[in-house]
């Protein structure tokens, strides 16, 4: 289990944006994954189980919020360097333009692209038909290229 763990931090790093958050995203399903071992199946694949079981909070976790009121805890932002090369550029455009991706379409694409499940297992993780995942993936991959051709998007703040 503890190679599948920085997988796990990766994909709900790529969900959710911050380390903290996604951090306590991977302690929850670990968490759960425990508590409900006798659930697992063995000989099915256990990663494609703990990706299931951290989708289910991550989803579990939109719906709590989105019943209550968001608020900013004081040091919560991270301090980040500026990124003094091509490639951190590059991957910050990245980051901007996964973000801009409707949610169904990140997650296949973060699940087949930087995780590298199966389409079969990516299914079975988001409890969504085969060809859904497939046409997920591929209206994803075509926004995403799409995104990346405009460049990055700058952002205007606004003072009050």
């Amino acid at each position: 289990m503890v190679t599948v763990v920085p997988s796990l931090r990766r994909y709900a790093r790529a969900l959710l944006g911050g380390r903290g958050d996604a951090d306590d995203l991977v302690h929850d399903t670990l968490v759960r994954a425990m508590d409900r071992i006798h659930l697992y199946r063995p000989g099915s694949d256990i990663r494609a189980w703990l990706f299931t079981i951290l989708h289910n909070q991550h989803i579990d976790a939109v719906r709590r919020s989105a019943r209550r009121p968001d608020y900013v805890a004081i040091g919560d932002e991270e301090a980040t360097a500026p990124a003094a090369q091509e490639g951190r550029l590059a991957v910050r455009d990245l980051d901007q333009a996964l973000a801009l991706l409707p949610n169904e379409q990140r997650q296949v694409v973060l699940l087949v692209g930087l995780e590298g499940l199966a389409y079969t297992e990516v299914a079975a993780v988001l409890d969504v038909p085969l060809g859904t995942v497939m046409s997920r993936l591929n209206r994803g991959r075509q926004r995403l290229r799409s995104l990346m051709e405009q460049g990055p998007a700058k952002s205007i703040r606004r003072i009050k």
